[in-house]
């Protein structure tokens, strides 16, 4: 559930990812049905769970689309007229705190849901999440080449950041590939020290599944576990960690500054039109609002 609150989080306040605009409505208006599907995936819930987790995702998305999304189209918006100019170091660190900030806001809404229905989860529920966990992570190692040796997994870098340009950009010109690579080669490696950090994450969400049963005690771990992903980091991965975000500011704001007025325009119009859909699918909020509550209600006085 917790994986799928933080999925449903990004979901919401990260869709900036997704491949347009129109894919962002798409998916928004299928939020439901997506998170159902990844929710039974990981815990294999019984009709029960089920329908308990489709009421309470349901209110959850009614209050995001009518509070949230007004907040998010002005934040993307704003945004843009902050990138206009040009991307200063404190551009990137205001989008990155206000990404922070909405995700927070999830996670305060939906905590006491989630924590609700990790507590129905049985012994054989909690073996079906540590093989989730196993697929995922054999997907990671492969993805960023783990396995590989050093090299490897600097293409597969390469590869992966270039993707998550052009998708904003439209294609690069070789001179640009070039310099981004060049970029890149001087950049540690973390991705096996993220690997570990992903399965001491996944060691400590196990260990509050085993204390579900003490419920204030385990809702309050568990919020603080979603929102404080420092805390438990080895030393050197916390290191590290500082010193690849101050790398990763300057890399953007060097990527900034290659890009053609043309590419610059397209990933403005873009982040633009991500505001613009949130404005519209917030205006249906209410109406959408309205009828889920009355299903949510109807439903609630069937299960008594």
């Amino acid at each position: 559930m917790l994986r799928h609150l933080r999925y449903c989080s990004w979901l919401l306040a990260c869709a900036l990812l997704l491949g347009g605009c129109s894919a962002l409505q798409l998916t928004y208006n299928q939020a439901d049905t997506l998170l159902g599907w990844r929710a039974h995936s990981y815990f294999d819930l019984d009709a029960e769970q089920r329908h308990e987790f489709n009421l309470r995702i349901n209110r959850l998305l009614a209050w995001h689309r009518r509070e949230q999304l007004p907040d998010y189209a002005r934040f993307t918006h704003t945004a843009v007229e902050r990138a206009r100019g040009g991307l200063r170091q404190e551009d990137i660190q205001w989008f990155i705190e206000g990404l922070r900030t909405r995700y927070q806001a999830i996670v305060d809404r939906g905590i006491t849901d989630a924590a609700e229905l990790l507590t129905t989860l049985d012994a054989d529920q909690l073996r079906a999440v540590s093989k989730e966990f196993t697929k995922d992570n054999r997907k990671f190692v492969d993805e960023n080449e783990l396995e590989g040796g050093a090299e490897r997994q600097r293409r597969a870098r390469l590869k992966r950041v270039l993707n998550q340009i052009t998708d904003w950009t439209g294609s690069l010109n070789r001179q640009q590939e070039q310099r981004i690579e060049a970029m890149l080669a001087t950049a540690p490696l973390l991705d096996a020290m993220r690997y570990q950090d992903r399965l001491r994450r996944q060691r400590e969400f196990q260990e509050l599944l085993a204390l579900r049963a003490q419920r204030p005690e385990f809702q309050k771990k568990l919020h603080a576990w979603l929102l404080d992903w420092e805390r438990g980091r080895s030393p050197e991965y916390e290191r590290a960690v500082a010193d690849a975000t101050a790398r990763r500011i300057e890399f953007y704001l060097a990527v900034d500054k290659l890009l053609t007025p043309a590419q610059r325009e397209r990933a403005l119009k873009r982040l633009h039109g991500f505001g613009d859909d949130f404005k519209a699918l917030g205006e249906r909020g209410t109406a959408t609002a309205a009828a889920a509550m009355l299903v949510f209600a109807t439903d609630t006085i069937a299960l008594r």
